[in-house]
């Protein structure tokens, strides 16, 4: 590549990392003088690459809208993010075909080096159903760490981790994407134990280099497996109930994560739910639109009588005082 060529590959890194850049700063990071950087800049625009400038003290130059796209010159690690983005975003409605598009784009120019990562990130990924979204705060993922998984994963080496001050030695066998987390689904090689681990919450240590021989998942469905964990776990409160329904009618009901149906006979089987708050499990029951009974806990008892109260009161038309 000749000098000028890279110089402007290096200018338009440099307009897409920031909006606006003055001449002179242009011109001291690229080592070169601001009547070079004005030169180098119609050239861009020769490309119809769109260069706005500005004249005056306050004057410089920013990348425009418009025009051709200007190629995308990322680093190791943001080239990593960005793959794992849109391979997650392959299985969203409205942009997947999209996704997959602009993720094909970037395998083709990856440099030689990073495409075993990218590649086993796509190989062990898994997507779950969304549920309604919350407001809580996306949790930060270092792109690095779910590259370090992926890759102890497609070379079925064993993977230590701290996962928040807890050492941690495991068979890795699947990364799941699901509400904006990452989860790894591992299994203990000691007791042979399946479990679900947070990504953010892990730290990998240095790579064991130790092979495994995989073992089969009981049930074999990674991602609902992960939910039926996630579910189980991941609330601050349970509640144990016996529905009068067949366990395929109540699973017809319900989202995965929401809770796992175990089937008692024909025309019955116990939902253990969660929620954060034992609340929010009594307004949501009653959308089951099945008869139940509340094995546990105790106080989530009166809380479906305050309910059936106000639904009544409701119902019979009560007025409510201002």
């Amino acid at each position: 590549m000749s000098d000028t060529a890279a110089r402007l590959l290096a200018l338009l890194s440099l307009l897409q990392s920031r909006p606006d850049w003055s001449g002179t700063e242009l011109a001291q990071r690229l080592g070169v003088s601001t009547r070079t950087i004005r030169n180098d800049v119609d050239r861009l625009r020769e490309l119809d690459y769109p260069v706005d400038a500005t004249r005056g003290a306050a004057g410089g130059y920013r990348l425009g809208a418009g025009g051709k796209l200007p190629p995308l010159l990322l680093d190791d690690e943001e080239a990593v993010a960005v793959a794992i983005g849109l391979r997650a975003a392959t299985g969203i409605a409205g942009i997947g075909e999209s996704s997959a598009r602009a993720l094909a784009k970037l395998e083709q120019v990856l440099p030689s080096r990073l495409r075993p990562t990218v590649a086993a990130i796509g190989s062990v990924v898994d997507r779950a159903p969304e549920n309604v979204g919350t407001d809580a705060p996306d949790p930060e993922v270092d792109p690095a760490v779910l590259a370090a998984i992926a890759a102890a994963i497609r070379d079925e080496e064993w993977l230590r981790f701290d996962d928040r001050g807890t050492a941690r030695l495991v068979e890795p066998y699947r990364l799941l994407s699901w509400q904006r987390r990452w989860y790894l689904v591992a299994r203990d090689p000691v007791s042979g134990e399946w479990g679900v681990f947070r990504a953010d919450w892990i730290e990998p240590r240095m790579p064991t280099r130790r092979r495994f021989s995989p073992a089969p998942l009981p049930g074999g469905d990674y991602t609902a497996f992960a939910m039926r964990s996630i579910a189980m776990s991941g609330w601050n409160v349970h509640a144990r109930l016996r529905v009068a329904a067949p366990a395929a009618a109540v699973i017809a009901r319900i989202n995965p994560t929401v809770g796992v149906v175990e089937a008692v006979g024909d025309d019955a089987s116990v939902l253990v739910t969660g929620a954060d708050s034992l609340d929010t499990i009594a307004a949501y029951i009653g959308m089951l639109n099945m008869d139940f009974t509340v094995e546990s806990p105790p106080e989530l008892v009166p809380l479906l009588r305050t309910l059936s109260e106000r639904y009544a009161r409701a119902a019979a038309g009560g007025r409510v005082d201002a």
